[in-house]
């Protein structure tokens, strides 16, 4: 009743003024104006005040004199943790609960001040679509979770940026669940693309967040640019990698000179990896690790001639022949009508992952990077190889090319 009573007292004197001359009357009606400026604020506004006093359990706050204000329990407990550093003295931004309780006091909250100053920084940022600072709280399948002063938030897996997106084969949950944990804790840079204050939900995108960057980064990209970028995904068909806000894939034939069987040799997440740029379709970006090595290829063309014999190890066995190690990169096939004189329906019968054989070069073409071998080819009493024989060795190394996309795409 303390505002109450002021008020009172004012309207006692000014009342006694009344029976006065023309200007104390003008003075009067000034008074007026002024006690009417002093009533207490309304329920559900935010107000300025200064801390009088800190006692265990509360903080008693003045209102510039018009009434004081009590902030107790856990109305006390804001996102800033701001009773931590409160002093007598400071001046401090609460939200009016109740105008009055049983003692007089008009019931404050810095909790839900603070949750009124988040709701206005959402909406503003909402409504410009400026970009905000936020850190997950915790992690689901779907995605981040975060709240911020009892205002709920979330950023679902679509919605990650290229870096922080969970590439996972086969999309394991659990695999996915785990990457996504790793973000808890972890400052996003997001935009909101919905917000819904009547529910307390906010629904965020750091893709988004990125998108004008991303724009600008792609037109200033060009075909045959080096670029330092971290492993942001690895998958049975490449690896992907980020930089500059883009996202590009370096294709499983594009890895290494030589047959790669599995990415994950090549790479790990978060590892730098220099790649060179060679495809850009939209926001599709191509990217290359081998050709920024030198061509295995170009000295091979001097080692295997047509007619050149070669020892190596068999390292596959396909259904249309085998395949030998030259060198790490390179390897030559023995088509399946190349392994015997006789026919063959089935290399695994005639040879073995390991076995150690010799065979004649009887095509090669580096600029497709085939070498074709025979087995046959060296009996003498052979019949000696048809130019036919790289065509062959070309389409078979086709096949397998396609066999392995096929595996992989799935």
């Amino acid at each position: 009743m303390v505002y109450r009573e002021l008020i009172f007292y004012k309207m006692v004197l000014l009342g006694m003024f009344m029976s006065t001359s023309y200007v104390e009357s003008s003075i009067m009606e000034e008074l007026v104006a002024a006690s009417t400026v002093m009533s207490a604020p309304d329920p559900g506004t935010l107000v300025e005040g200064t801390v009088v006093r800190i006692n265990k359990n509360s903080v008693l706050v003045d209102l510039d004199g018009i009434a004081t204000g009590i902030i107790s329990g856990q109305e006390a407990r804001d996102s800033m943790n701001t009773l931590d550093t409160l002093k007598v003295g400071d001046n401090v931004s609460t939200y009016i609960l109740e105008d009055e309780n049983e003692d007089g006091l008009v019931v404050l909250s810095l909790r839900k001040a603070s949750q009124e100053k988040t709701w206005n920084r959402f909406t503003d940022a909402y409504e410009t679509k400026k970009a905000i600072s936020v850190s997950a709280s915790e992690a689901n399948k779907g995605g981040l979770l975060l709240n911020v002063d009892g205002i709920k938030g979330f950023i679902p897996v679509s919605q990650l940026a290229p870096l922080h997106y969970p590439r996972v084969d086969g999309a394991d949950s659990s695999e996915i669940l785990t990457r996504l944990q790793k973000l808890v804790g972890i400052e996003l840079k997001v935009n909101i693309i919905n917000l819904d204050r009547e529910s307390g939900k906010l629904i965020l995108s750091e893709k988004a967040a990125e998108n004008g960057n991303r724009e600008e980064a792609l037109a200033e990209l060009n075909i045959g640019d080096k670029l330092k970028g971290s492993i942001s995904g690895i998958v049975k068909f490449g690896i992907f990698v980020t930089f500059d806000g883009l996202e590009g894939l370096v294709h499983i034939s594009e890895i290494a000179w030589g047959h790669v069987k599995n990415p994950h040799d090549y790479g790990k997440l978060g590892e730098s990896v220099e790649v060179l740029v060679i495809g850009k379709e939209k926001d599709k970006i191509s990217l290359s690790m081998k050709r920024l090595t030198p061509d295995p290829w170009i000295e091979a063309t001097k080692k295997y001639e047509v007619g050149t014999e070669v020892s190596g190890i068999v390292n596959r066995i396909t259904p249309f022949g085998a395949f030998m190690k030259l060198e790490d990169d390179i390897n030559g096939l023995i088509h399946v009508s190349e392994i015997a004189s006789e026919d063959v329906e089935d290399p695994n019968l005639h040879l073995k992952v390991g076995d150690k054989i010799t065979a004649k070069v009887i095509a090669i073409d580096p600029k497709d990077h085939r070498v074709g071998l025979s087995i046959k080819a060296m009996d003498g009493d052979a019949e000696e190889p048809k130019p036919k024989k790289a065509k062959e060795a070309k389409d078979a190394e086709e096949a397998d090319t396609e066999e392995t996309d096929a595996e992989t795409s799935e």
